[in-house]
């Protein structure tokens, strides 16, 4: 028997380390949100705005980086991402007005698109072998959930030694520290010779065509909305909702003493539990049809937001919404950039999913936009909270009648 294609390359290594640095990043702004806010005597929805207008750059940033990566070069659109993302946070540290904040986490959002998934993830596709692309991508969407499990309770520690300014300054050094690992990034060309020659035009108006394409961009939306919401939202909420944590506990004994520490570990949790998440859904796609399986968490993550805000939100409610979510958390990624690359081809699947992905964060943004606008009109989070259960159901609905085969071979004999 021949032998197989290795899984973990310099490629899919190095693509994994940055991810998970930008994600370790992006996952923390949730735990700023009070302190910011307290510090200049903002509403709620003003910094909320701030990391809406962030999820709205990075929807809007990643298929203009996967279009650079694919003329000019991955590498350079990697360069520009991480500087991008440094220059906002150090500006960022210091801005004092809402609007400052919002118009700088522009730059972060772009940022994050030139350091994120839509690059990265057609790297590791074009350097994997068909057999791994599925369990490839899966890894190296874990390495965002790995970036999660420290992020935030890493900001929170920070945030016990200095001022959340420095935070921002020594992040800043963390994202321009992931481009020691560009040389690894040499990913070939692994695209058939028509999809050389099909220029990017060609593929985006078959793709534009195709219904499949936009029942997969309706179906991202969801996605983005709980993420985001999530994200920017649940360590406020556990801290402000969630009963105490009881001495002599078994939270307690633990070191987590405080609603507001349980928060953090909250996000930490949904990380930790989505590693193992992503990955299984990364090996599953090689395996059973992936409309299905993305119908099937979309499923799982309805059912779950709907009996966590219908119980009494305790620390034990907390754990286990945590760990169940975060089994579902990014687990679509791995299988929405794969059936992507399956339908249209390698050669312009950043692009694609680029586009995609901007359902994605334009979901976000309304998450975490909502989620501000209707605590300070409420007092709650209640109402966009049963929102993203209602757009998780219809996210479950609209991926059964994708088509899922390759374009080309569309009429074809099956």
């Amino acid at each position: 028997m021949p032998d197989r294609s290795p899984v973990f390359t310099p490629v899919l290594i190095g693509g994994c380390l940055i991810i998970l640095l930008s994600f370790a990043i992006r996952a923390s702004f949730g735990v700023f949100q009070i302190p910011i806010a307290e510090e200049f005597g903002w509403p709620r929805a003003e910094f909320s705005l701030a990391i809406a207008i962030q999820n709205l750059a990075w929807g809007i940033g990643q298929p203009i980086f996967g279009a650079i990566a694919e003329k000019f070069g991955d590498r350079k659109a990697i360069i520009m991402g991480a500087v991008l993302y440094a220059l906002g946070l150090v500006l960022s540290a210091g801005a004092t007005l809402p609007i400052q904040h919002q118009a700088l986490e522009m730059l972060v959002g772009f940022g994050i698109a030139g350091t994120g998934f839509g690059v990265i993830l057609a790297i590791v596709g074009r350097a994997s072998s068909d057999e791994n692309r599925s369990l490839s991508l899966g890894i190296a969407t874990a390495a965002g959930s790995a970036g999660q499990i420290v992020g935030a309770p890493f900001a929170e520690y920070l945030l016990t030694q200095m001022t959340w300014q420095s935070v921002f300054l020594i992040f800043a050094v963390v994202i321009l520290a992931t481009l020691l690992v560009l040389p690894m990034l040499r990913a070939p060309e692994m695209a058939s010779k028509a999809e050389i020659e099909e220029s990017m035009g060609q593929i985006l108006r078959k793709a534009f065509r195709d219904p499949s394409f936009t029942l997969i961009f309706v179906g991202f939306f969801s996605c983005g909305y709980q993420l985001a919401f999530i994200t920017a939202h649940f360590p406020a909420l556990v801290t402000e909702m969630c009963g105490a944590i009881v001495p002599g506990s078994m939270l307690h004994n633990i070191g987590i003493t405080s609603t507001s520490a349980l928060g953090a570990v909250s996000i930490a949790l949904i990380g930790l539990a989505n590693v193992g998440g992503t990955v299984l859904a990364g090996w599953l796609g090689t395996r059973f049809p992936k409309k299905y399986l993305l119908a099937l968490i979309y499923t799982g993550r309805t059912i779950t937001a709907s009996m966590f805000i219908l119980m009494p939100i305790t620390p034990t409610t907390v754990i286990v919404f945590s760990i169940v979510m975060g089994s579902l958390w990014l687990a679509t990624v791995p299988l929405t950039s794969g059936l992507l690359a399956y339908l249209y081809g390698l050669r312009y699947m950043g692009t694609l999913y680029g586009i995609v992905f901007f359902s994605h964060q334009l979901g976000g943004f309304l998450g975490v936009l909502l989620g501000g606008w209707m605590y300070d009109l409420y007092g709650n989070y209640t109402a966009v909270w049963w929102i993203g259960v209602g757009v998780g159901a219809l996210s479950a609905v609209v991926h059964l009648p994708i088509t899922e085969r390759p374009l080309n071979t569309r009429g074809a004999p099956a």
